[in-house]
């Protein structure tokens, strides 16, 4: 317990600093627990994986599980109600809450906690989009809608529809990063179009690159990024890329690629990866017209994979099973870069997937409202990620590694959560723990 909790303290000071910070609108007269508390309490919430404001007060306030969280993190003299809380987020200015996060991460980079697991010299972060949750109300004018059924049976239905982006490391580890929510007046309202993918993916980018103006960045994104616009802006801001290109899209990338391929016997290279065996072939400067603002031109890079491996079926026959795999990338392709940036780049962008799943589906509770209130809705949406965040430099952690493969992630967070409702914890032994400094080492 003392090992995970010492990775949230290890930044806890100057997180409530910087959370501090934040204006508290509140009357001082009659607040009753310090912003910072309250946010504390949230962030908690998150890390021991509760599944809902009503479980929190009821699992929280018990005696013996106050009185450890009091003695793992003596900030909170006294636990306020999950309603206050609420009460706090619908008010507060909610992004600062997700500019303390990107700070925590920020001195992550700074401290070249993940130098290990760049790709070129670059940062990999994967851009995806993801439904929060749906309801049949309109409870908020910045949902987005859509008709669900035909004929007599149509109905509107409104959803919460976020734009995340991840740092997608190629030993699995996934740092959650940035949330874009999709508003409906961000859309093109003048034609009646609601916000949508492409037009959160301008905005956060412009913030991604205020927040991180010269680090250096390989964006890994799935086809739907594929067009002209999106590469212009990467190319503008100095980003590198590299793009899943599927088969029906960009078709005249697609004739100039297979026109040029089979003149370039050089740009191969046949090798093995696990149990794969690929076949990478590549053609650089390909010219991509695009309508921007008039006609523009792009010089891009595109890269095939083709892959072959066995597997025995459920009467023990071996099989042969392939898969092709394309990829536009902003830098040429070679032969001493195709696997660094195809094998433990591009393809890591499943990161982005898999962290989205553990989110819906592994503790986190991504598809629960918390709160039908747009404002604390985003506020808790902030507080999960960064217990997100936390769980997972927790999971990667060198001094955690055995406890972890033993009872996997989910285990090991409801093992430390039953610890502390249980009575075993000795004070001095855990002040002892505490007090030690953490150096943290991600495997």
């Amino acid at each position: 317990m003392s090992g995970q909790l010492a990775v949230v303290r290890r930044e806890l000071p100057r997180l409530l600093e910087r959370l501090e910070r934040i204006p508290d609108i509140r009357d001082p007269h009659r607040c009753r627990h310090k912003l910072t508390v309250l946010l504390l309490y949230g962030l908690l919430m998150f890390v021991f994986q509760f599944a809902s404001r009503r479980e929190v007060n009821r699992e929280m306030t018990r005696p013996q599980f106050e009185a450890n969280l009091q003695l793992l993190f003596p900030e909170i003299e006294t636990l306020p109600h999950a309603d206050t809380l609420y009460r706090l987020l619908r008010d507060i200015d909610v992004e600062s809450i997700e500019q303390a996060h990107v700070e925590v991460i920020g001195r992550l980079i700074r401290g070249k906690k993940f130098r290990r697991y760049l790709i070129n010299n670059c940062y990999p972060i994967a851009i995806d989009g993801s439904q929060k949750f749906a309801r049949d109300s309109l409870w908020d004018e910045n949902l987005l809608e859509r008709t669900r059924g035909k004929g007599q049976s149509s109905h509107t239905q409104y959803f919460v529809y976020t734009l995340e982006a991840s740092l997608a490391f190629r030993n699995g580890m996934v740092i959650p990063l940035l949330s874009e929510f999709l508003e409906y007046a961000k859309g093109d309202t003048d034609n009646n179009k609601q916000d949508c993918e492409q037009r959160a993916f301008h905005r956060m980018s412009e913030r991604l690159k205020q927040l991180f103006p010269r680090l250096p960045i390989v964006l890994l994104l799935d086809g739907l990024y594929a067009n002209g616009p999106v590469m212009q802006r990467c190319r503008q801001l100095n980003w590198q890329f590299m793009i899943v290109l599927k088969d029906k899209d960009l078709p005249s990338v697609w004739e100039e690629f297979e026109s040029l391929q089979p003149l370039q016997p050089v740009n191969r290279l046949q090798r093995t990866w696990g149990d794969r065996r690929q076949r990478f072939s590549w053609v650089n400067a390909i010219d991509y017209e695009f309508t921007q603002a008039g006609r523009r031109h792009l010089g891009v890079h595109v890269v095939l994979c083709e892959e072959s491996w066995e597997v025995v079926n459920d009467e023990g026959q071996t099989l042969t099973k392939t898969a092709r795999h394309a990829w536009i990338s902003s830098r040429p392709i070679t032969q001493g870069n195709v696997h660094e940036r195809c094998n433990l780049g591009a393809r890591y962008r499943w990161g982005i997937e898999a962290g989205f799943l553990v989110e819906k589906h592994q503790g986190y509770h991504y598809e629960h409202a918390f709160a039908l209130d747009w404002n604390a809705m985003k506020g808790y949406h902030y507080l999960m990620r960064m217990a997100h965040l936390f769980n997972t430099l927790a999971r990667f952690a060198r001094h955690l590694k055995e406890i972890y493969a033993k009872l996997g992630a989910r285990g090991t967070i409801a093992f430390i959560r039953q610890s502390c409702a249980a009575p075993w914890l000795d004070p001095e032994r855990i002040n002892v723990l505490l007090s030690q400094p953490l150096q943290l080492q991600l495997e």
